[in-house]
């Protein structure tokens, strides 16, 4: 058997290996975090955050090895020391749900170091001699814990993300619902529907909905009008200046939109479609053309093309074998390709705001812009606006997610 001196150098219990990735996780978060603090100009809690940056770098390179309990309570005092000025910085704060999230980045650490390395197995670890029979039952223990461990941690770092884009999304219903166009206030302090009332009781609403819905509805209908064509004779014929034109499509799309601004408006001008929904539907359309079509390109080659020489020889013409053979197996990619052009035509606000001059020509995204004027700002009607504009893109969502899924594993041969 392997001598136990030996083996005590490759075993480590799972707490430590364990921390040894998390400290690191948590100095980096601490360090980011530390703009918040700057961007409040509190210099004192700035202070404090400096310190417990540095403090999780050095309780990370105090973690105990074998036999150095001197180490271990290092650490231990480190984590301790992390936990009271985590609190403090907690009870110095307004105990809101971001402050508590921000907070918990440095509690739970510092509380885990402290709770883990007074454990008995870090205990023993670090200030006796394991006999094979121990270090056997550690290493049985690190195999249990390691997939709960892993779970653990990436269910906690997926909440975190979950937080960061929820907590906005929470503050936009608050100020939606909430008396007033404060900013601030506690969450949930007051209730009201005053501001939906506002936008839905009011003409302006209904007219920017009802122009953006022809905009960008008639944007992914002639986009894929064009792009399908389009990108089905790029993916199956060779015809000259084909690697040109696909690379033109590329080209365009690095250059910014406001650089094209001025000639849209004077072309827009000479062909007198000015406040009109041709002319955005237009300007649109060229825009998301060139990535759409490279979309479309790309799913068709993944078609093989023995489908359409068997469609051939079955007696269908070339119209045939696109319509009854090739469409039906890209209706995932006109799906997503016709999603991506709606939302490049509702939520584009540039275009829409040089071009229409007219209140009865504004789309969503500028006439929401509108609420918010140098004079005075409607915050709460521009959030509980912001909601309603949002629940059309979030039921499109939920009803192209079977066809965003098929997208990733449609094409080729079944059987």
């Amino acid at each position: 058997m392997t001598n136990s001196t030996d083996m005590r150098w490759w075993y480590v219990p799972m707490e430590i290996v364990m921390l040894r990735r998390w400290l690191v996780a948590a100095f980096l978060i601490n360090v980011l975090l530390l703009t918040v603090d700057y961007l409040r100009a509190e210099s004192d809690l700035l202070l404090l955050g400096i310190v417990s940056c540095l403090l999780f770098a050095a309780l990370r390179a105090s973690l105990p090895d074998v036999s150095d309990h001197v180490r271990r309570n290092i650490s231990l005092v480190l984590s301790a020391i992390l936990l009271g000025i985590a609190v403090y910085r907690l009870l110095r704060t307004e105990l809101t749900v971001f402050n508590i999230w921000i907070h918990c980045w440095s509690l739970i650490p510092s509380g885990l170091t402290l709770f883990w390395l007074s454990g008995r197995p870090v205990t023993v670890w670090t200030s006796r001699k394991l006999s094979d029979s121990a270090i056997e039952y550690g290493l049985m223990r690190n195999a249990a814990l390691a997939k709960k461990f892993h779970a653990t941690s990436t269910h906690i770092t997926l909440l975190h993300f979950v937080a960061i884009t929820v907590i906005p999304l929470i503050w936009i219903i608050d100020i939606a619902f909430s008396e007033g166009n404060a900013l601030g206030g506690q969450i949930g302090d007051s209730f009201t529907t005053e501001h939906f009332s506002k936008i839905l009781n009011g003409d302006s609403f209904w007219t920017w909905l009802t122009n953006s819905l022809i905009v960008s509805i008639g944007t992914a209908l002639l986009g894929l009008f064009i792009a399908i064509p389009a990108g089905y004779a790029f993916s199956r014929y060779k015809f000259t200046g084909r690697d040109v034109s696909m690379f033109s499509f590329l080209l365009v799309q690095m250059f910014p939109g406001i650089i094209i601004l001025v000639p849209y408006f004077l072309v827009m001008k000479t062909l007198g479609l000015l406040n009109s929904h041709l002319g955005l539907i237009l300007a649109y359309c060229v825009t998301a053309l060139p990535l759409c079509v490279w979309m479309l390109k790309g799913f068709f080659d993944t078609i093989p093309r023995e489908l359409e020489e068997a469609a051939a020889l079955d007696g269908c013409n070339q119209f045939q074998v696109f319509t009854k053979v090739v469409l039906p197996l890209s209706t995932p990619a006109i799906a997503v390709t016709a999603l991506f052009s709606f939302l490049a035509a509702w939520n584009e606000f540039l275009l829409a705001l040089t071009f229409n001059t007219s209140n009865d020509m504004y789309t969503l995204p500028v006439g929401l812009a509108s609420l918010i004027s140098s004079t005075g700002q409607a915050w709460g009607d521009f959030a509980a606006a912001s909601l309603l504009v949002s629940l059309p893109v979030a039921l499109l969502f939920l009803f192209f997610q079977k066809f965003l899924i098929d997208g990733l594993s449609a094409g080729g041969v079944k059987g």
